[in-house]
């Protein structure tokens, strides 16, 4: 009778030393960085760094392309054409800035990324 209360008695102790957590967050708090910066981020209607306007010079439009493609949000641009990377993003969701289509679209720019002849 003793042994069996004693062998219940470090099951419920095991039990109860499982439910606490051992780290500093709880259970249900244990995502990982990228899903959970993924997750709970806002998707940008416009991008913040891209100032919308009607017409650039060159060198301005070249910037202007120049920020898009270091700009992460909408996914790496090694291999592909900033348009094809747009595009990518729009399908994705991520709503990129209709200025970068409309500058693409003109051909008046270069249509491989800052990247596609330093890697």
């Amino acid at each position: 009778e003793k042994e069996r209360e004693n062998v219940i008695g470090k099951y419920q102790r095991f039990l109860q030393a499982k439910k606490k957590p051992h780290h500093r967050h709880s259970q249900h708090q244990k995502i990982s960085y990228p899903r959970r910066h993924f997750q709970f981020q806002s998707r940008p209607t416009t991008s913040p760094h891209i100032p919308q306007r009607q017409t650039r010079s060159p060198s301005e439009s070249e910037s202007v392309l120049r920020q898009f493609d270091m700009n992460t949000v909408y996914g790496p641009c090694i291999g592909m054409t900033r348009l094809a990377r747009w595009e990518r993003a729009v399908n994705l969701g991520l709503n990129p800035p209709q200025e970068i289509e409309r500058l693409l679209k003109s051909g008046k720019v270069q249509q491989e990324s800052l990247w596609d002849s330093r890697i």
